[in-house]
C-alpha cells in the first residue's frame, strides 16, 4: 500500500506540471467548468421566479441540497472521463494491455489515469451556495452537522464513482464506444431536487437501483429539519460502502474475463 502511493503520489505530481505547462487550456477548461456550473444554477434561480416552494422546500433549502450534491460531482468529476470514456479507450482500443502489465493495482491505473483539477471549479461552487443558503435559513449547525455534511459529501462522490465504475465494468463482457453511462448520468440531476415531488416509481430508482438521492437529498433532510424520509437520512455512508464493495466485485470480474482486442 505504502509502495502504491508514492508511485501515484509520483504520477500525480507529473501530470499537474504537465496540466500547468498548458496553462491557457487549463484556466479555459477551469472557466468552461465553473460556468457550467453557474448555468446549472441559473435554471434553479429562475424557476423560483415563478413560485415559493417546490414540494414543500423553500429556494434557500434546495439550493442547499443542490450546493451539496454539486461538492460531490466535483470530486467524482476529477475522475469521471476515465470511467465514462473506459469502453472505448481501454478495452476497444487495446489500451488495459498495457495496465496489466504495471505492478499497480488495475482500477487505481484507469480511475487516475487523468484527473482533472478544473472539475473542483464546481466544487468550489457548490460550497459557496451551501454557506450561502445557509445563512439564510432558521436553522443552526453545530459540529455534529458540519461534520455529517462532510460524511454526505464524500459519500455522494463514492456513490458516483461506485455507479460509474459498475456501468464502466460492463465495458469488460459487451464492446460498445458509448456504452450505458450517458442516460444514467443524466439522472443525477433528478437526485438534486426533493425526491416529494417524482412519481413513486422514479422514488424508487432514485433510492435503491440508481441511489442518487442518497448523494445529498436525504441527508440534507437531517440537517434541514424535514422528515418526509426520516428512516434514510443517515444511510448515504451506507448505501456508498454496499454500492462501493459491489463495484469493485464487478470490476474484478470483469478484469478476468478481458480477452484484450487480439490485434
Amino acid at each position: 500500500m505504502r509502495r502504491t502511493i508514492e508511485v501515484w503520489g509520483a504520477l500525480f505530481t507529473q501530470m499537474l506540471k504537465v496540466r500547468l505547462s498548458y496553462k491557457g487550456d487549463f484556466f479555459a477548461e477551469l472557466f468552461a467548468t465553473a460556468l457550467g456550473g453557474v448555468a446549472s444554477l441559473a435554471f434553479v434561480v429562475l424557476l423560483f421566479l415563478r413560485t415559493d416552494q417546490l414540494g414543500g422546500w423553500s429556494r434557500e433549502e434546495i439550493l442547499f441540497v443542490y450546493g451539496m450534491s454539486m461538492m460531490s460531482y466535483g470530486l467524482f468529476g476529477c475522475v469521471s472521463i476515465n470511467l465514462f470514456e473506459f469502453g472505448d479507450r481501454y478495452v476497444i482500443e487495446g489500451r488495459f494491455d498495457r495496465v496489466l502489465l504495471r505492478p499497480v493495482g488495475t482500477y487505481s491505473q484507469v480511475l487516475f489515469d487523468n484527473f482533472r483539477i478544473p472539475a473542483l471549479a464546481e466544487s468550489a461552487i457548490g460550497l459557496s451556495v451551501v454557506l450561502w443558503s445557509a445563512a439564510h435559513l432558521p436553522v443552526s449547525f453545530g459540529l455534529v452537522d458540519v461534520l455529517f455534511a462532510l460524511a454526505a459529501i464524500l459519500s455522494g462522490a463514492v456513490l458516483f464513482i461506485s455507479v460509474f465504475t459498475m456501468l464502466a465494468s460492463l465495458s469488460f463482457h459487451f464492446e460498445d464506444r458509448v456504452g450505458v453511462s450517458p442516460p444514467i448520468f443524466n439522472m443525477i440531476a433528478f437526485g438534486r431536487y426533493p425526491q416529494t415531488i417524482f412519481p413513486s416509481a422514479l422514488r424508487f430508482l432514485l433510492r435503491w437501483v440508481v441511489p442518487f438521492g442518497f448523494v445529498a437529498f436525504y441527508p440534507a433532510q437531517g440537517l434541514l429539519g424535514h422528515r418526509p424520509y426520516a428512516e434514510l437520512v443517515y444511510l448515504s455512508p451506507l448505501v456508498a460502502l454496499v454500492f462501493a464493495f459491489v463495484a469493485s466485485r464487478l470490476w474484478k470480474w470483469g478484469v478476468r474475463h478481458y480477452e484484450s482486442t487480439g490485434s
